[in-house]
């Protein structure tokens, strides 16, 4: 019996997947704790874009997802690959760019009027190409700004394909403008002469969601534990310890489970 008890106390984790902003943000660090503390079951996080999270829960490779892209969620879930998608919290998307502002955006309440200047003007622009929930959003601004960006990107347009920190690291770096999610650029410290050009635009609302990977398609998802941090991210509890997390007195998420 001594002896089956550490194997026994392993399985008491779950494995995440979900996306770099909320590892990056700093807010896994600070929720995961209270939940650990709470229930004794551990919570591995890979973090990653949305579009390979979700492949990780196609693979069985993960339990729960925790992502940002409502379409892909809800396809995940129509496609058997899930159980079901709930509402966590929410952000927003800005524009961030050199002080310099060579596409003269500062200060726009539009981001889709933003996006056809910084064309027009060939000013260097990161994206992060890397089916996460921030490139397809960027993905679905440009097509809403009457660009078909894989067919007119040029030389101004970077894809890093990597996280939001390190996107944030190359537009630093380039004097470029970028799409962030709020939460990673409030925790983000390397920003040189970057600042916000743009932001308050309906359109770039974040919503978070996460599901329960389909123990019916995968029988090793550990069910009862995954259920237990979602309920948990949606109960009052899970909510208040949302909103409670701040980088210098700004809230990050706002919670709106449903």
């Amino acid at each position: 019996m001594l002896l089956s008890m550490p194997a026994y106390a392993q399985q008491r984790y779950i494995t995440v997947a979900s996306t770099t902003s909320t590892e990056q943000s700093g807010l896994f660090k600070y929720l995961l704790p209270i939940f650990e503390k709470k229930t004794g079951i551990q919570v591995r996080v890979v973090a990653q874009g949305t579009g390979q999270a979700l492949d990780m829960g196609r693979r069985g490779d993960a339990d729960v997802v925790f992502v940002h892209a409502k379409p892909l969620e809800e396809k995940f879930v129509a496609e058997g690959h899930g159980v079901r998608r709930f509402q966590v919290m929410y952000n927003d998307f800005i524009l961030v760019g050199p002080k310099s502002d060579p596409a003269k955006v500062s200060g726009a309440k539009d981001i889709v009027a933003a996006l056809q200047k910084i064309k027009a003007a060939q000013a260097a622009f990161a994206s992060r190409a890397d089916r996460s929930g921030t490139h397809f959003a960027e993905l679905q601004l440009w097509k809403a700004a009457g660009v078909d960006i894989e067919k007119e990107k040029g030389p101004w347009y970077k894809e890093t394909g990597s996280g939001m920190g390190q996107t944030l690291n190359t537009a630093s770096a380039m004097n470029a403008y970028a799409l962030a999610d709020r939460g990673t650029w409030l925790s983000f410290k390397n920003r040189g002469e970057l600042v916000i050009s743009a932001e308050g635009d309906k359109r770039l609302f974040n919503q978070y969601g996460v599901i329960l990977v389909n123990p019916a398609r995968h029988p090793h998802v550990k069910k009862k534990m995954g259920q237990a941090f979602i309920d948990w991210l949606i109960s009052d509890e899970g909510q208040k310890a949302i909103a409670g997390y701040k980088i210098d007195g700004e809230q990050l998420f706002f919670p709106n489970a449903r």
